[in-house]
């Protein structure tokens, strides 16, 4: 299933993927960014809920000693 093509017909189809091969790299350097966006958001998301969950850790026994402390008072 070879077709010949006339040679204007092969130096468009040539113009054309030397056109399409420069958007190639552009959406690969997008894909790169929008991957790093994300890897970069998941990673605070984690800090973020760890951050929250020492934090939380370290609340409780101080409000532990308080609810004690106005237990004696009263």
């Amino acid at each position: 299933m070879t077709e010949t093509y006339s040679k204007s017909r092969q130096q468009a189809e040539l113009d054309f993927g030397n056109v399409q091969s420069q958007f190639f790299p552009k959406n690969n350097a997008l894909e790169e960014l929008k991957s790093e966006e994300h890897a970069r958001e998941a990673k605070t998301s984690r800090l973020r809920e760890a951050r929250l969950a020492k934090e939380q850790a370290e609340r409780m026994p101080a409000t532990a000693a308080l609810v004690a402390k106005r237990a004696k008072v009263r």
